[in-house]
């Protein structure tokens, strides 16, 4: 059940809400511009993504999880493969589907924008932050820690 609008504590927490949505966001552009993985289409981006956490896996499980049709999911994965980035290889339970992976330098490339993104994140706290402050950004993590977990 929502609070009244007139209330102070709602309209605090409907302050920080926005305030925390527009932090996040910035902060999500300042990572992406720390490592860009070059000119990948967002839908590209997803696909490596998936395909770096969950292991190798067909085309149409990419698309099920991208909730996108098949052929579009094809056409993603072709241009990713036309880049070098991805492999497939014939599923030996189903002849006819092809499992894709990742290829080595692909991995190297994602590999290496996490680090340049740790990097940043890491020379960003220390040069900006104080120990003090160093210790309220733990506490605050803490707290978005709680909200990210919320059911």
């Amino acid at each position: 059940m929502s609070r009244p609008k007139s209330d102070p504590g709602a309209l605090r927490a409907e302050a920080l809400a926005a305030d925390l949505h527009t932090l996040a966001g910035k902060l999500k552009r300042r990572l992406r511009e720390q490592a860009s993985a070059g000119d990948l289409s967002p839908s590209q981006t997803a696909v490596l993504m998936h395909l770096d956490r969950e292991g190798s896996m067909t085309v149409t499980a990419l698309a099920r999880l991208e909730s996108v049709r098949s052929q579009s999911m094809g056409a993603t994965v072709a241009a990713l493969d036309d880049l070098g980035l991805v492999k497939g290889s014939p599923d030996p339970a189903d002849g006819r589907q092809t499992i894709l992976s990742l290829r080595p330098a692909c991995r190297e490339m994602i590999r290496s924008g996490r680090a340049a993104r740790h990097e940043w994140l890491l020379r960003a706290i220390q040069s900006k932050l104080t120990a003090a402050e160093q210790t309220e950004l733990a506490a605050a993590m803490r707290l978005l820690g709680r909200i990210v977990d919320a059911d």
